[in-house]
């Protein structure tokens, strides 16, 4: 579950600060402290500033006209979004100068909607890392100390070669930016390089020039780049840019992620459990380490459907399967149809696996589930398991099914193993 981000806001308008605390309300990740002047935001910094991500700041306060408060927060290291009532350029050069994350025209609801998910950017900004490449020091310590306002990993390289090094050694690297002229290997035979390997769809790479030549931008592109800004850029257009292919590649990702999961449940789905399962298993197999398959039902789960209903029954299977998810997500569980769920465990041999799955069995059989009826109703599962490897996964989860069908005529609510009396 995403951690809840604490924010401070900083405004003396009671309209804006009721407006920001509506659109805040309907953010379930984003909590806010509220200052209406500078000296009551010094103090709630004070009394919270281990928790603070971030200030959303009225440039313009009461007891701080001249933007005193962006720069309180600038040195306590806070990301900082200030609220302006007016713009013009000098001040939107002087802001962008100090450091801030951006600055934001208060001129209607779409401008706080605008803040407050800015917010939520930042947040997943911090998982996301960024390879910057550029043989010149000074374009490449920039564009790092952009992307770090924004909160970005950030790593870098000088030139071609390097980078595709530092790439292999950081396989979740999900952004390249990359200049065109550079020693040892160019932008162009990098991007080309690159691309026999890594996808648009797993890699956004953006090209950047400070050459005039026109037709550098298609060639980028041609090449295999996603996009292209040309130097001197803009600092908003480059946080738009990037911001714009980060979000289309997290897109993307929802929607495979989508493709590999049960619509009902959320947890995997057959056919990913056995595009995944083979890997685990061939791997079990070749490195002759331990792998438990587990084959897995509810009890009587036709009964409950035919007492309650349906939407009874789907209300159960979403709770069990949640229950699953805590306790096996960090190894393979998906449910395979019905009421019947498959889970892979990978370094347990079957006298763990059992232990572990019955220890959630007693978690499932105490846990009352909530069906929309003034009482909740109780339910158990049977299990079999085992680490037989043999010759393939399919004969392995047939050897599980087989001790799970032998749970069931011991009378349920059992988890049977290899080492159980036949």
């Amino acid at each position: 579950m995403e951690k809840i981000k604490k924010i401070l806001v900083v405004e003396d308008s009671p309209i804006v600060s009721k407006i920001v605390r509506h659109v805040l309300k309907g953010n379930k990740s984003v909590e806010a402290y509220y200052a209406a002047d500078f000296a009551q935001s010094r103090k709630l910094y004070e009394e919270h500033k281990n928790e603070l991500f971030a200030a959303l700041v009225d440039l313009n306060l009461p007891d701080a006209p001249d933007g005193e408060v962006v720069d309180y927060m600038l040195e306590q290291k806070v990301p900082t979004i200030v609220l302006t009532g007016s713009y013009d350029d000098q001040r939107r050069e002087k802001l962008l100068s100090k450091g801030i994350v951006d600055y934001v025209i208060k001129e209607g609801r779409y401008s706080y909607d605008y803040a407050v998910n800015l917010v939520g950017r930042l947040s997943k900004n911090q998982d996301v890392k960024v390879l910057v490449v550029d043989d010149s020091d000074t374009s490449r310590n920039h564009i790092c100390e952009l992307l770090k306002r924004h909160l970005y990993q950030v790593v870098s390289a000088n030139n071609g070669i390097e980078a595709i090094k530092v790439l292999l050694e950081n396989p979740d690297i999900k952004l390249l930016i990359t200049d065109y002229n550079m020693p040892v290997m160019d932008g162009f035979e990098m991007v080309q390089n690159i691309r026999h390997k890594y996808e648009k769809s797993d890699l956004v790479i953006i090209g950047l020039s400070g050459e005039g030549q026109s037709n550098l931008s298609a060639k980028f592109i041609k090449n295999g780049a996603n996009d292209f800004l040309q130097k001197p850029f803009c600092q908003e257009e480059f946080y738009c840019r990037v911001t714009s292919n980060v979000e289309s590649l997290e897109l993307i990702a929802q929607i495979r992620d989508a493709a590999h999961r049960d619509h009902l449940t959320g947890l995997f789905n057959r056919r990913y459990f056995f595009e995944q399962g083979e890997q685990i298993y061939s791997h079990a197999q070749s490195a002759a380490t331990p792998l438990s398959a587990v084959v897995l039902d509810i009890d009587y789960f036709k009964s409950i459907n035919d007492t309650h209903g349906h939407e009874a029954g789907d209300l159960v299977l979403k709770q069990f399967a949640e229950i699953l998810d805590e306790a096996l997500g960090r190894f393979l569980v998906a449910r395979t149809g019905g009421e019947e769920f498959f889970a892979l465990l990978p370094g347990l041999d079957c006298d763990k696996a059992s232990a572990y799955i019955d220890k959630v069995r007693s978690i499932v059989a105490s846990t009352p589930m909530d069906i929309g009826e003034s009482e909740p109703v109780y339910v158990s599962f049977s299990a079999g398991v085992t680490a037989h490897l043999s010759t393939t996964l399919d004969d392995q989860l047939n050897i599980a099914d087989e001790h799970l069908y032998r749970a069931k005529d011991a009378g349920r609510n059992l988890v049977i193993g290899d080492d159980a009396g036949a």
